[in-house]
């Protein structure tokens, strides 16, 4: 009997697990930002540690659309947890691609595994478009972290900066992959993913 490609109960349940996972430890990096120096830093640290735990939902990803409901989830809990709309508008984007990019490898291809949590890392960047692009609005909300706060974070983020996050958050999803597939190595070998 062929296996039913439509999600169940048990994939939506993964999807809320893997994701709550992911989000801890996503806001548990995120508090570095407090500490000015550290804001920088996200396009590196958020895609080579949460490359980890990504990599472990690879291994319980068989059916369409786990991936890019994640992603979905990911956008609206910063968006409801005071990051701007952007990481839901463009993980829904990116999250579909990185869907397909996995689905291309039939959710066997440890490359394809590899180059979706890449993809999927782009929604990390988005976040820091309102620094770049809006930061005059953005900050006027934000008062209250305090000016010298507010002017070391502007100095950290000129315009030409953005393409380099954008690189950065790719190479290091490309390392958090491989990072999260050498640790998982024997999950990636029970899940079939060679």
């Amino acid at each position: 009997m062929e296996k039913s490609k439509k999600l169940n109960g048990k994939d939506l349940i993964n999807i809320g697990i893997f994701t709550a996972i992911y989000f801890v430890v996503i806001m548990a990096l995120a508090m570095l930002g407090f500490i000015p120096i550290f804001m920088p830093t996200y396009s590196v640290l958020m895609p080579l540690l949460g490359g980890i735990v990504f990599m472990l939902f690879l291994t319980k990803v068989k059916k369409f659309g786990m991936v890019w409901i994640m992603t979905i989830i990911m956008g609206i809990l910063n968006w409801v947890t005071g990051m701007s709309y952007y990481a839901l508008v463009i993980g829904i984007v990116t999250g579909l691609i990185a869907e397909l990019i996995l689905k291309k490898g039939e959710y066997k291809s440890v490359k394809c595994a590899v180059l979706c949590h890449a993809v999927f890392c782009f929604w990390i960047v988005s976040n820091y478009i309102p620094l770049f692009f809006f930061a005059d609005e953005y900050w006027s909300t934000r008062q209250n972290f305090g000016q010298e706060y507010i002017d070391a974070l502007t100095r950290m983020f000129p315009m030409w900066m953005f393409p380099v996050h954008i690189v950065l958050c790719f190479a290091f999803g490309i390392l958090g992959g491989l990072l999260g597939k050498a640790i998982l190595k024997k999950h990636f070998a029970k899940a079939g993913i060679v």
